[in-house]
């Protein structure tokens, strides 16, 4: 019974240190940031060290918070790749895989379209501009003409 106490990650004495570290992981970069104020508000050395900790582990300069709570999620993708054993499970999940990785490819195209779609209009919409802007500006030369002759 001690022995299954002892495997537990949650269990012993840095138990709570691995659930808070998962409990600010899993709401972000602001709690982590929250967490370290408080640190220094409370008693200096925790927010210090809680300053540290971030730095140290690249949490305080993730640029996206996938990056940062990424752990976790990268055990379980690597566990997603192998086979189950379950061979009509295992054929499903290739062919949704598949099939998912497909409609991503398709809609990243038809942003790449509508990006292109949207630069073209606003291209058009300045050239039309300078367009008019340059027929006024012959307007007025002109008729600055006339009225001097």
């Amino acid at each position: 019974m001690t022995t299954l106490a002892r495997s537990a990650p949650d269990s012993g004495p840095l138990g709570w240190l691995a659930r808070a570290e998962s409990w600010l992981d899993d709401r972000g970069k602001g709690a982590w940031i929250t967490a370290m104020v408080l640190g220094f508000i409370l008693f200096w050395p925790i927010g210090l060290a809680l300053l540290f900790y971030m730095i140290w582990s690249n949490r305080m300069f993730c640029k996206t918070d996938r990056k940062c709570r990424g752990g976790r999620r990268h055990r379980h993708a690597a566990r997603a790749g192998r086979p189950t054993g379950n061979t009509a499970f295992d054929t499903y999940r290739e062919e949704t895989l598949r099939r998912l990785e497909e409609e991503q490819e398709s809609f990243e195209a038809f942003l790449q379209r509508l990006r292109e779609a949207k630069d073209k209009a606003e291209f058009d919409q300045f050239m039309a501009e300078r367009a008019r802007a340059a027929a006024a500006d012959t307007d007025e030369g002109g008729n600055a003409d006339a009225t001097r002759a």
